[in-house]
């Protein structure tokens, strides 16, 4: 821990030996206490007259503990200032495994998932805390209430329904930690409806699948093309009354689900009295044309609406919302606890981002930044990997490169980890993994501008690396070492 001023530890619990002088004892408990790193490197302890009226002892017996613990190295004592911990533990030594190479820093990050954390409004943020913090009545600062606080579920339901065409009330809000834990409440309602299937998209976010068997639901791999989600197959499971889709930009392959698939989505989910989980991902993100509105106003009655501002703000933050017709809400806003929400001032600052237009403003200033750097991304890829197809660029945070049949993708993100960048390939969200996919998906959200020539280069020389591996009658050279 670095040194700092305000870095007190005056109520270090000290375990105090039985048996000694008082000075020795509370000595050999003073040391034990900065070895252990319970009093860390640099952290100020109490006066002695202080810790002598904590302990009930003299103040003698205290200032001769210090002066031994100064003595030893322990500590570190000066005149006008507080007697600090000086001595830290040396790191031990670790000795290299034989039989695996070190790993090299990761110097580039094309996975897909962050934002760019740089851009984090953190004026505004503070801003609105603060003003928060000022206005909050005494009565909101207990626990955070069951389905959210009201304020915010009021400006959630006006922003959704102006900027997403979102059918809600206020009472049709709840808030969550993200779409993960919203998601997860839903499951569990769904399995206590009786619900024991859900269809998901393939490929798609394992996470949630993941999440929804850990609810007691199967889940039905329903494949996606250039269209989104293949609607019709639905049918093919009788049993399936829920499916979890993301029309707006689908993950990872970022299409959009068409008119005419959104329409046959409502219809069978009235036709087998089923619901749709719609995960509104990516949806504050579109470059080449105006977003459609949400699956959600469509039919209100069938479709839950899940999101947060894990990309929008920050995953830090930990705010989602579900929004849901009257069936479901009630069992979701009590299939939390109380401690289960964002804290009460974290929503009401949200909720005053909402209100005063921060929030749009922060969005519009993003997009740009996002439409810019995926721009110079796509010239770096049509530069340095001209034979690279590139897809799902008209929204979001990430593409899909397609790097050919003669492309070992497995071998191009080993290589390029050996490089120092990370990749993720598209097979890794995939539930059918008999036909292999060739691509990549590639996420610049927290990839930084000047980042990006170099990204693609590196990416570049672990293509070329794999495409001659790959290539029949092909010898590489091998080092003399």
């Amino acid at each position: 821990m670095t040194e700092s001023q305000t870095n007190l530890a005056w109520d270090t619990l000290l375990d105090l030996p039985a048996t000694g002088a008082k000075h020795e004892r509370l000595t050999r408990a003073l040391r034990a206490a900065v070895r252990s790193g319970r009093l860390p490197t640099g952290s100020a302890l109490p006066p002695s007259r202080v810790l002598a009226t904590d302990l009930g002892c003299s103040r003698w017996v205290v200032t001769q503990a210090y002066a031994q613990l100064v003595a030893e190295g322990y500590l570190d004592a000066r005149v006008g200032s507080a007697t600090r911990v000086r001595w830290s533990p040396d790191a031990a030594p670790t000795q290299p495994d034989a039989d695996r190479p070190p790993t090299p820093p990761t110097r580039f990050d094309l996975t897909p998932g962050l934002p760019d954390l740089r851009a984090f409004p953190r004026s505004r943020w503070s801003e609105a805390l603060r003003d928060q913090t000022r206005r909050v009545p005494w009565s909101d600062l207990g626990f955070p209430v069951p389905g959210g606080h009201l304020e915010l579920r009021r400006a959630l339901a006006d922003h959704l329904h102006r900027c997403r065409g979102v059918m809600a009330d206020t009472d049709d809000v709840v808030i969550s930690t993200g779409v993960t834990e919203g998601a997860a409440r839903l499951f569990r309602a769904l399995r206590a409806e009786g619900i024991t299937r859900v269809a998901v998209e393939d490929p798609g976010w394992t996470r949630l699948h993941h999440v929804a068997r850990e609810a007691g639901l199967s889940t039905v791999p329903v494949p996606v093309d250039e269209h989104g989600l293949r609607v019709a197959e639905l049918d093919r499971d009788p049993e399936v009354r829920a499916v979890l889709t993301t029309p707006a930009h689908q993950f990872p392959t970022g299409v959009t689900l068409t008119a005419e698939r959104r329409a046959s989505l409502v219809a069978w989910a009235r036709r087998v009295d089923g619901v749709v989980l719609e995960d509104d991902y990516d949806s504050e993100f579109r470059y080449d044309h105006r977003p459609l509105s949400a699956v959600q106003g469509m039919c209100p009655q069938r479709v839950v609406l899940l999101g947060s501002v894990s990309k929008a703000l920050s995953p830090a933050l930990g705010i989602g919302w579900v929004v849901a017709p009257p069936r479901w809400c009630q069992v979701l806003k009590t299939s939390g606890t109380a401690r289960s929400g964002p804290p009460v001032l974290d929503q009401l600052a949200f909720a005053h981002l909402i209100r005063t237009g921060g929030y749009e403003r922060h969005l519009r200033s993003v997009r740009r930044r996002y439409r810019a750097r995926r721009t110079a991304l796509l010239d770096a890829l049509r530069t340095l990997l001209p034979a690279c197809r590139v897809t799902g660029t008209a929204a979001g945070l990430h593409l899909v490169a397609h790097l050919g049949d003669g492309v070992d993708t497995a071998g191009v993100v080993t290589a390029a980890a050996a490089r120092g960048l990370r990749l993720v390939d598209l097979h890794t969200y995939q539930a059918d993994r008999r036909e292999p996919a060739n691509c990549l998906v590639l996420g610049y959200g927290n990839l930084a501008d000047g980042a990006i020539v170099d990204a693609v280069a590196v990416l570049a020389a672990a293509v070329a690396d794999q495409s001659v591996q790959a290539r029949p009658g092909v010898v590489r050279a091998r080092s003399s070492t």
